[in-house]
């Protein structure tokens, strides 16, 4: 049967009728499972008294409407214990389950992650510093949305399963790989783009991270080259890929998108960004560059011999490639 909580009728009868009958019996005129009455009565009848509907029924409510984690907090070992293993830097996953482990056959030591989590959140909210031991150090909460704020569900988004095999063998040149580089917060990103089997970089200058302006800067730059070279384009699920259909229909482009949580998908450009990085560190103001500039930088990574090149340059690679487009 399906599972229901008792309600308040169900009490008065079970008040009237413990003590006079067997908890099969009461159960089986409720429509219960009689574990249920056995349960209700060992957890709500006062101690050295009888289950009585007019005494038990406040609290009841009352423990119904308490979060389980406070009532936790009551049971002062488990309490000693998680703030111990917290001052320790193990993390609330790893508590929870070592409790399992160090008290098998104490089920009141235990407690989940997210319980461990609120408390040391409550901690902080009280001036406390448990949240220091927590690897991201968050004095609160933070906001829980869906990955890409459903952004999976674009209509007309192609996941990266159904890029032709011949973009993963880097058999052909016009595969690319597209990110976004974060500056410091309100100064600025860089739009990416990455040749798969050169490893050419094309960079551009963001006033900001909305799609509008990504699909500009990517069109502006993709526009250099010759239709040939603009094969496939692979992104991540950010929202500045949101306009991926105008970016196709102005660039002749096909834009394929990784799984969530898949970087590796986008190695080729994950490791550039790296690169760039080098001369462009987190938390860089990008205002304070000019075109120019990047462009003599993004000039550089483009002339750096690469292992995988066989130590040619990105440029090199470029150049054979435009020749034989140029020769189509």
């Amino acid at each position: 049967m399906s599972y229901t909580h008792l309600t308040a009728r169900d009490r008065y009868v079970i008040s009237h009728l413990h003590g006079q009958m067997s908890y099969r019996e009461i159960a089986r005129r409720l429509g219960r499972h009689h574990t249920t009455i056995s349960r209700e009565i060992k957890r709500n009848k006062p101690p050295h008294s009888t289950y009585w509907y007019y005494f038990i029924e406040r609290d009841v409510e009352l423990k119904r409407h308490t979060a389980r984690c406070f009532r936790r907090q009551s049971h002062l070992p488990l309490v000693e214990y998680v703030g111990d293993k917290i001052k320790l830097e193990w993390p609330p996953e790893a508590i929870s389950a070592r409790l399992k482990l160090d008290y098998p056959h104490d089920e009141l030591m235990r407690v989940s992650h997210e319980t461990v989590y609120r408390w040391i959140y409550l901690d902080a909210m009280g001036g406390g510093n448990l949240h220091q031991h927590l690897r991201r150090r968050h004095r609160k909460r933070r906001r829980q949305t869906r990955y890409g704020s459903g952004r999976r569900f674009m209509p007309g988004r192609v996941p990266i399963s159904q890029r032709p095999s011949i973009v993963a063998a880097r058999e052909r040149f016009g595969d690319w790989e597209g990110d976004t580089l974060e500056g410091k917060k309100g100064c600025g990103h860089l739009a990416t783009h990455v040749e798969r089997k050169s490893r050419f970089l094309m960079a551009a200058k963001l006033a900001d991270k909305r799609a509008a302006t990504m699909t500009q800067a990517s069109a502006t730059s993709f526009w250099r080259l010759p239709k040939v070279l603009r094969q496939t384009l692979t992104v991540d699920n950010g929202k500045e890929f949101s306009q991926f259909k105008e970016l196709e229909a102005r660039t002749g482009l096909t834009v394929y998108f990784a799984d969530p949580y898949a970087a590796w998908q986008r190695g080729t450009n994950e490791n550039t960004n790296g690169i760039l990085r080098h001369y462009y560190p987190k938390g860089f103001d990008f205002t304070t560059i000019t075109h120019e500039e990047l462009e003599l930088v993004v000039k550089k990574i483009n002339n750096r011999p690469r292992k995988c090149l066989d130590y040619r340059t990105p440029a090199e690679v470029m150049r054979q490639a435009l020749r034989g487009a140029l020769a189509i």
